[in-house]
């Protein structure tokens, strides 16, 4: 149950009782009223604009509204006060009753508890990592993969059709750098000293291995021969090789594509879609033959005041109109991904979501601006982008360059802190801010570690149990003998707090899916770690609050209910993120 949700409609309810009417009889229009926490904790539980929402439609002055509103709310049993503050806003408190029913309904479903019908079915797109296939996954890469993946998880929870996808880079330019650059490895593994690698290749040693597949392949038939010769079966052959080191990467990280999509098929085959997609836009007035004005400023080298062919951007929000042909006559980039999105509008994907880098940013209006063409408004598109992470050792921050071969890899990372703490950490911050990743804080066993104080608490739960069965063996834990329990011995405020921080889960899960912000996740969970490790350390305090009472099993019951309870948003949170929920800490 969301609590915000079910008091919204008690209140529309509520309106619906008084004699509140409209101007000249009209019917009132109640779908801009809303519930929410209350700015100041002392003034409620919940807070509705339903007064202000109202007095332009019924004419009177907004504390008289409220005040109606609120003589028919206090006949709610599960309200326990009802105050008019201000201007007409209108604060409640529930009744403690209430809120141990919260218990209650999360023991009934688990860790589906949250989970809600908001995207009602609809497909939705999530595109992700989309890294050039050129060399292994790098720390630069992580962020994008595990916020794609945990905004995947939360639309799915959301309730939407959700297909996880990869766009592979494999018709550019740096593929044919690529292949160069394994066909060298070749040449060394056939016995030839390459020397130092020239400028402009890759030099990693990833393409070692490559290079020895290829003469396993090819023996030496393709040595010697002219680049035309031998580039496509080297190509072909190396993107395959980088992209199966990729999902092995991405595995590791516990992240999984649901479709890999070349951009390459895009002009290969029997049509070439991108053609298909500017002729589109064309034959609806969205291209033409023009010139584009200098950019502001210093002008690049690349630069040229000639004719080109212009897509209308600007008709749909962008700054200026953007080329889709370059001076050779062959697609820019920007070409290339309004035919991939056209591609997946094709395959019934109205709404889309694009996680791109940092160097990205300046991408998004012209995306945003094509999918709202090509889907001619019935579509959009979310764009979210990866701030930098800056990864720390000793004091001193590393340095990466996939040219020079000299960069951390996404499996270095998870291989030295393990995947729980790197997922956890690329969410603990908003996707627009600069990360600095530090090795020896992410493993530390402390609350300032936030993975650790959240995994910290679901183990504490099973720990609990644990003791349980060990000081009352008599005792019945299961769920369904906790969901008949009598939970009224829950009667400290601590434990009502914490309570009252569970039933706010559902409304993070609608925020971060609706926002596409998975942080807000991560930041519920920590906050409610630090509630459940309070009543925790309240009972160490005062023993009449432990959880465990053996001379009152009735007692300890009502507060395992509440510990299984908490024990299930945890790794409800946790699942979304894509962390492990442990039993006990090693």
């Amino acid at each position: 149950m969301n609590v915000f949700t079910e008091f919204t409609a008690r209140i529309v309810e509520a309106i619906k009782k008084t004699d509140l009417t409209g101007k000249e009889g009209a019917e009132l229009d109640l779908s801009r009223v809303g519930v929410e926490p209350p700015r100041d904790a002392s003034h409620g539980d919940l807070a509705t604009n339903a007064a202000m929402v109202l007095v332009k439609q019924v004419g009177m002055k907004p504390r008289d509204v409220a005040t109606k509103i609120a003589d028919i709310l206090m006949q709610d049993s599960d309200i326990g006060k009802v105050d008019v503050a201000g201007p007409g806003f209108i604060n409640m408190t529930l009744s403690d009753s209430f809120w141990r029913g919260v218990v209650r309904d999360i023991l009934t479903v688990g860790k589906d508890f949250g989970r809600c019908d908001l995207g009602k079915g609809a497909k939705m797109n999530v595109e992700y990592v989309s890294a050039n296939p050129t060399g292994p996954m790098h720390v630069g890469h992580t962020r994008g993969a595990v916020l794609g993946d945990c905004i995947a998880n939360l639309l799915d929870f959301a309730g939407y059709d959700v297909t996880r996808e990869y766009y592979i880079n494999d018709a550019g330019a740096q593929v044919d750098v690529l292949a160069r650059s394994a066909y060298l490895r070749y040449c060394e593994a056939l016995g030839d000293d390459i020397g130092a690698i020239p400028e402009g290749l890759y030099p990693g040693d990833y393409l070692v291995p490559i290079g020895k597949a290829l003469a396993e392949q090819y023996g030496d038939r393709l040595k010697g021969k002219d680049e035309a010769e031998w580039l496509v079966d080297v190509r072909s052959f190396t993107i395959d090789a980088m992209m199966d080191l990729i999902r092995d990467d991405l595995a590791a990280l516990n992240v999984r594509h649901d479709l890999f999509f070349s951009e390459r098929s895009l002009i290969e085959g029997e049509a070439d879609r991108v053609e298909e997609a500017i002729k589109w836009l064309e034959d609806r007035g969205q291209v033409y033959v023009g010139k584009l004005p200098p950019p502001k400023g210093k002008l690049p080298d690349d630069w040229e005041d000639r004719d080109q062919t212009l897509f209308r951007s600007t008709d749909f929000g962008d700054d200026v109109d953007r080329a889709l042909k370059k001076s050779d006559g062959s697609n820019t980039y920007f070409a290339n991904d309004i035919a991939y999105h056209f591609d997946k509008y094709k395959r019934g994907f109205a709404q889309q979501v694009d996680i791109l880098g940092a160097d990205h940013g300046g991408y998004v209006k012209r995306l945003k601006a094509a999918v709202k063409a090509i889907t001619e408004g019935k579509g959009g598109l979310d764009v979210k982008i990866c701030q930098l992470v800056n990864l720390m050792r000793d004091g001193e921050q590393l340095k990466m360059s996939k040219r020079s071969g000299t960069f951390v890899t996404l499996r270095d990372v998870v291989e030295d802190v393990g995947v729980d703490a790197v997922r956890f950490m690329m969410m603990y911050r908003k996707s627009e801010a600069t990360i600095d990743f530090d090795f020896a804080k992410v493993t530390e066993q402390s609350k300032d570690n936030p993975v650790f104080y959240v995994q910290y608490a679901h183990a504490r739960t099973a720990s609990i149990f644990r003791q349980a069965a060990n000081e009352v063996p008599s005792l019945v834990t299961e769920r369904e003998a906790l969901l008949g329990v009598d939970l009224g011995g829950l009667q400290d405020e601590a434990e009502l707090a914490l309570i009252r921080k569970l039933s706010e889960y559902p409304r993070i899960v609608v925020g971060a899916a609706e926002m596409q912000e998975p942080h807000r996740v991560a930041f519920y969970l920590y906050d409610l770690a630090g509630y459940f490790h309070g009543v925790w350390n309240k009972g160490k305090e005062m023993p009449q609050l432990r959880f465990i009472n053996a001379k009152d099993e009735k007692l300890t019951l009502a507060r395992l209910a509440l510990v299984q309870a908490v024990a299930d948003v945890l790794a409800s949170g946790l699942g979304l993120l894509g962390v492990n929920a442990p039993e006990e800490m090693r």
